[in-house]
């Protein structure tokens, strides 16, 4: 029986999982009852269980039938966003302003069916190394477990990830090797002016005029600095002063993000910001702070493993639910600091259409659920074996 077609056999019981943690989502190194569940189910599979790495990370860990062969790790992340759900279904969040919105609670369901699959049959060599991480959702989830001693601890020889694309095409796999998510930075910036009654503009420092003006001209680092054929963002997404009609604030806040694939052209974007800044600070007497925090490295695919992936995705799927070319994006993603240490292949999984990612009307497809644990299973069939 092929892995899909026994995974299916239980597809009923991974569904009732994936909507229950749905219904009880938790945040980033707050996924104390997700990792629960997850390390009770894999103990009674008969995997070993390591509990809290990272934070509120899992680790499960399974020896093939054979010696020898590697170690693959399969890497699942757990988290949900701070969002209120705007959803009818009946497994909706059960928790104010918390929602899986981006598919993690899919993610974790995948993981677990893989490794139900892979405990039942132990058909391969090697060892199947199974991460669930925490606070994948820009808080360093990674990070934390990489610092906790992950491949110190659990050795891998590579590592892959899946993450499900809304909007499909359904039960397709996209990757590519080399750069295929962005890194990215995000920035705070404060300006600190001089309040004032608002018919007196001119006896007070205004941090509203300033903070737009730098705003604007924060625009010209992508359009006039950066190489036109290089890719860049940089996106103001959040903008807060003041609480009156009639009262110049005191302080104006800014907050956003830069991504980009390159190394280079990351620093110039941290370095002009600055500069900008302190010409802004310079012209209007004014004091600007600007905190700038590395939270995403690029995501590279490893040749060999993307290859692989690819073949084996192939295998399960057809030629025709492979693309190999799929194009990079400028989302991020933490897996990339894993993959950073250990050889690692990323793929998307196309899904039925619906709302986008991070979408308080966005809801998981749960028929992607057996091929994404057939796919994962089937790697460490393959690679673990090789």
């Amino acid at each position: 029986m092929s892995p899909i077609d026994r995974i299916k056999t239980y597809a009923d019981e991974l569904t009732a999982l994936r909507r229950d943690l749905h219904a009880h989502p938790e945040l980033g190194f707050e996924e104390v009852r997700t990792a629960g569940i997850v390390a009770d189910l894999l103990e009674g599979y008969g995997i070993e269980v390591h509990r809290g790495i990272g934070g509120t990370g899992v680790v499960g860990v399974l020896k093939g039938r054979g010696g020898g062969g590697r170690r693959v790790g399969l890497r699942a992340d757990m988290d949900a966003l701070p969002i209120e759900e705007e959803t009818n279904l009946p497994y909706r969040s059960t928790y104010p302003g918390k929602m899986h919105a981006c598919g993690h609670d899919g993610h974790t369901t995948m993981l677990v069916g893989a490794a139900r699959y892979l405990a039942e049959t132990r058909d391969f060599d090697g060892t199947a190394i199974f991460v669930f991480q925490p606070a994948e959702e820009g808080r360093g989830g990674a990070r934390a477990m990489l610092a906790d001693g992950l491949f110190e601890k659990f050795p891998c020889d590579e590592i892959y990830g899946l993450h499900n694309q809304p909007n499909g095409p359904h039960g397709a796999i996209g990757l590519r090797p080399g750069p295929i998510m962005a890194a990215a930075d995000f920035f705070d910036i404060r300006v600190q002016g001089r309040g004032i009654h608002a018919a007196q503009p001119h006896k007070g420092i205004d941090p509203i005029v300033i903070i737009t003006g730098l705003a604007q001209a924060m625009q010209s680092i992508v359009s006039r600095n950066a190489d036109p054929l290089k890719s860049i963002v940089l996106s103001i997404t959040r903008l807060n002063a003041g609480s009156a009609y009639n009262v110049v604030p005191e302080s104006a806040d800014m907050a956003g993000t830069i991504r980009t694939f390159d190394r280079d052209l990351r620093a110039l974007a941290a370095r002009r910001i600055r500069e900008l800044a302190a010409g802004f600070a310079a012209a209007y007497g004014a004091e600007i702070t600007v905190e700038i925090q590395d939270v995403f490295s690029v995501l590279e695919n490893a040749p060999e493993q993307t290859r692989a992936a690819a073949e084996i995705a192939a295998e399960l799927f057809g030629d025709a639910q492979v693309n190999t070319s799929a194009p990079p994006r400028m989302g991020s993603e933490d897996f990339a600091d894993m993959a950073l240490k250990v050889p690692a292949a990323y793929a998307w999984l196309g899904s039925n259409p619906g709302p986008g990612l991070h979408n308080a009307s966005y809801n998981f497809d749960d028929t992607i659920i057996p091929i994404g644990s057939a796919y994962l299973a089937r790697l460490v069939e393959r690679r673990a074996t090789a």
